[in-house]
């Protein structure tokens, strides 16, 4: 994740640039502390920039703002986190790809993910929309069907981007370790298991047996 750098436009007044510094150190603090993967709360944020709690949500209403604020700009494109599959037109390939980098994303930073999926769950309307990683990773690994599966069954793509979606996710993921015990390298192996086969069930169901 990039640095957080503050911008202040020339001719800024002095209690102006300090709100820009409390605020950058505010999001500065929230990305270090979503880095260790460790459990991240408002009160540990505040502490971490050295302002009080009164002083975070001051500046940012709830946790899920500040958090995907501090997110924004700080992923790999989708082509990026597919480089290793850059030069396959397999989905299959290309989907396990996308599944293991969205899963091990989901590991380094669990604590702040855990966080927006509490959020998103227990106050639905206000909260702002967590980082939809996973439309790209998907959208992106699947381009190589474009020309086939999407031009002769559009419906057919579309249902198996929706189908990936539950799979390729944090909550398959917390569902594997938190729920079925799995250890986290298992649980990644179980997720991209059960995409890859998803995929290449509707290449065969589609396309036919040699195209899957």
């Amino acid at each position: 994740m990039q640095k957080i750098e503050p911008t202040a436009p020339q001719g800024m007044d002095s209690r102006a640039n300090q709100k820009l510094r409390t605020r950058t150190a505010i999001l500065q603090a929230a990305a270090e502390l979503m880095r260790t993967g460790r459990e991240v709360t408002m009160p540990e944020v505040a502490k971490a920039a050295l302002v009080s709690e009164a002083t975070a949500y001051r500046y940012f209403p709830d946790l899920a703002t500040l958090l995907q604020e501090a997110m924004t700009g700080q992923w790999p494109t989708p082509a990026e986190a597919l480089a290793s599959v850059a030069d396959s037109s397999d989905p299959v390939e290309r989907i396990a790809a996308a599944t293991e980098h969205l899963l091990r994303t989901v590991l380094t930073y669990q604590g702040a993910t855990r966080a927006m999926i509490a959020a998103t769950i227990t106050q639905p309307v206000t909260t702002v929309a967590r980082p939809a990683l996973r439309v790209g990773l998907i959208d992106h690994a699947l381009a190589p069907l474009a020309d086939t599966l999407g031009a002769t069954d559009p419906a057919a793509l579309a249902q198996l981007r929706n189908d990936l979606m539950v799979v390729i996710s944090a909550e398959a993921l917390f569902t594997l370790t938190d729920l079925c015990r799995l250890a986290p390298e298992d649980a990644i192996a179980s997720a991209v298991h059960t995409a890859t086969t998803l995929t290449r069930a509707a290449l065969r169901e589609h396309l036919g047996p040699e195209q899957a």
